[in-house]
Order: structure tokens, then sequence, then C-alpha cells
């Protein structure tokens, strides 16, 4: 894969530095995600709960395998913090699915089940294995193949698949772990975003000042009404 910054993705995926060259992190961590109206708080939190107790989901099993690996390529972990699974991104993208954020990507549970059944379908075709079994090299390449429209099973076309989890990976990786990603603040940290206090102190306005993480949700301090701390996952 190429990246925005002209660089080649390597075998080890796409690269942490390669990622914020992408631009757009910061406003992704304040952002509302999955494009839809936000569902924070307890019934946010109730939601998630009742999903796992009721063992519901939009994903299979090997579905949500695949996905899970898919994210991890799209942003790994390495010497600097946790990658996109440890973060719980394909959490937040299964909740959303399921309906975790009001409206949220319900809509989209055609394009993922299909969609994540074809990339499986092509690494069995392609390289003679699941992807989960396959190695890093040959998962890049078959992420390669999909971002370039070359993978074949794909509706519309394995392009837009692919562009439709980088977004959602994104979103699930930088913004308020409210919604079920960004777990202990993992994208909040790769990118050196302390999350949204008042007051903000004269020190930490300074140009190169390191401000120290707050690590709080934003629907955690009570500016929201009916947000409750709980809802963090």
């Amino acid at each position: 894969m190429t990246g925005d910054d002209g660089r080649a993705h390597t075998e080890e995926g796409l690269s942490r530095r390669g990622l914020l060259k992408l631009g757009g992190m910061m406003g992704i961590a304040v952002a509302v995600p999955a494009a839809g109206t936000v569902q924070a708080g307890p019934a946010f939190a109730a939601q998630s709960a009742h999903s796992a107790a009721a063992g519901a989901g939009s994903l299979s099993a090997e579905q949500t395998a695949v996905l899970e690996a898919f994210v991890e390529r799209l942003i790994p972990e390495d010497a600097t913090g946790p990658g996109a699974k440890e973060a719980g991104v394909a959490s937040f993208i299964a909740r959303s699915l399921e309906g975790g954020l009001a409206g949220g990507l319900s809509k989209l549970v055609p394009l993922y089940t299909a969609g994540l059944s074809a990339v499986d379908a092509y690494a069995k075709k392609t390289y003679g294995g699941a992807f989960t079994s396959l190695s890093s090299a040959k998962q890049d390449a078959v992420l390669t193949a999909m971002e370039s429209g070359k993978a074949t099973g794909f509706t519309p076309d394995s392009a837009t698949f692919f562009a439709t989890i980088r977004e959602h990976t994104l979103e699930g990786m930088f913004s308020d772990p409210a919604y079920g990603g960004n777990r202990n603040y993992a994208g909040w940290n790769l990118i050196g975003f302390p999350g949204v206090r008042m007051p903000l102190p004269a020190s930490d306005q300074k140009v190169g000042a390191h401000v120290k993480p707050a690590h709080a949700s934003t629907y955690a301090g009570g500016q929201f009404p009916g947000a409750k701390k709980e809802a963090v996952a």
C-alpha cells in the first residue's frame, strides 16, 4: 500500500509514523464518530451490556476474527504502543454495527458481512489460507490488492470496502473511548492528545509544552447531561 505521505507501506503494515502524516487525527479525537448521532452515557453502556449478555452481533465469529486481523494491519502494535486490536477498534465497529451509536453503522451491516467474507475468500483463493492464518506480509498483500481495487469478489468493489474499514478504524482508534474504541486511551496517547480539559494553565499553552494526559472521557466530567464515567469501555 502507498501512504498519503508518498511512501510505500512495508511488511510491517501502515507505520504509525505514516499514520500520523495522514492528517486529521486530532479532529477525529474530538469529533462524533461514525457520522451518527451520539448515544453515549448510560444508554450506550446499557446497550453494550445487553448485546454482550445476549451474545448478539451482526458479525459471525469468523468475520469478527477477520476484522480484528484487518484493523491490526492498518494500525499495528509496535514499540510506541498498542495497535488497533488491543485498542478495541474491532469492538467499536461491531458495537456501531449493532446500534451502539444512534443510527450508527447498522445500514452498513450487509457491506461488512459480505466484505469480510470476501476478504477470507480472496485470501484462500490467492494464498491458500484463511486471512487470519496468513503471515503479516501476505495479509498486507491482500490489503494492498483491496486498496488498489484489484482484489476480486467484492461488491461494489474491494477499494470501497477497504476505504470504509480504514475510515472506521481511524474513528475507533482516535475517538472518545466512550464509544467503545481507543481502549486505555491508546489512540490519544499515540497522537499526544491529552483529552478535553478546562481550564488549561498557561504553562500547557506554550509551544512544545508536554501536557500531562487527563485520561478521562469527555463524557466522564459531567459536561453532557446524563453522561456518566461508566460509559467508558
